[in-house]
């Protein structure tokens, strides 16, 4: 009967367990120090360690023959993205940063859906070279930004329209222009601003630079995700989506 039969032979909490070789294995201590390196496991970690990666060109892809060399021409190719497999990689990388930050940028600002699809369409095909010391994505993005969004509200009080303008009695004009507010007056504007180091003196010159980019890279009307060639007379997907059928 195998019924209360026990295995003599299997290690007990009353004995030490038995390894492969017939040896009794060293039971697991919890004396204090005895999760501790040793000395020796631990110089032998270190001296290992000493021949890891010392310079900026062994942390890339492949390795020079020494410390004090340098890579091949080859390797360096590849880094550098003059490899032809490579080609069109660093703009590609360069339009999608532009089009993370300035779609980071207008969510901390909490713009309008319209707001930051204008921004983002602005700075997907925008040549920052032109902005020269100051054409890092951020600091430009905010120049966009302001533009974008002081140019609505301008349009929105009629501001835009210079021979209107002239028309109007300097009481009339007083009281637009106490009415427009620009986005420079707000507080999470001017925080940002002031953290990528920008002031109202250089947002007022980049923001020239920017409108004779606008009109010189034809950008007037860019908006991302909307073609502004598109066939009037074709249906909006709006549209098409009303005709749908409702599934109840």
């Amino acid at each position: 009967m195998t019924e209360g039969w026990t295995d003599q032979s299997a290690p007990t909490w009353q004995s030490e367990p038995v390894g492969d070789d017939g040896e009794a294995q060293r039971p697991f201590s919890q004396r204090p120090g005895d999760g501790a390196v040793g000395r020796a496991d631990l110089q032998r970690d270190q001296t290992v360690r000493k021949w890891g990666p010392v310079t900026p060109s062994a942390t890339q892809i492949g390795r020079a023959e020494s410390p004090e060399a340098d890579l091949s021409e080859s390797v360096r190719r590849l880094h550098e993205e003059r490899h032809s497999a490579m080609a069109g990689h660093s703009a590609r990388m360069h339009r999608l940063d532009k089009l993370r930050i300035a779609h980071a940028l207008c969510n901390d600002l909490s713009l309008t859906p319209w707001q930051r699809d204008r921004v983002v369409g602005i700075m997907a095909d925008l040549d920052l070279t032109a902005f020269g010391s100051q054409r890092a994505i951020p600091k430009v993005a905010l120049v966009v930004i302001r533009h974008v969004v002081d140019r609505e509200r301008e349009h929105y009080l009629g501001l835009h329209d210079r021979e209107w303008i002239q028309q109007l009695p300097p009481e009339r004009l007083d009281e637009l222009y106490d009415q427009f507010r620009s986005i420079t007056d707000e507080e999470e504007f001017s925080a940002l601003v002031a953290k990528h180091g920008l002031d109202v003196t250089s947002l007022n010159r980049l923001r020239r630079v920017l409108k004779d980019q606008l009109g010189e890279q034809d950008l007037e009307d860019a908006v991302y995700g909307r073609n502004p060639y598109r066939d009037p007379n074709l249906p909006s997907l709006d549209a098409r989506r009303a005709d749908e059928p409702h599934e109840e």
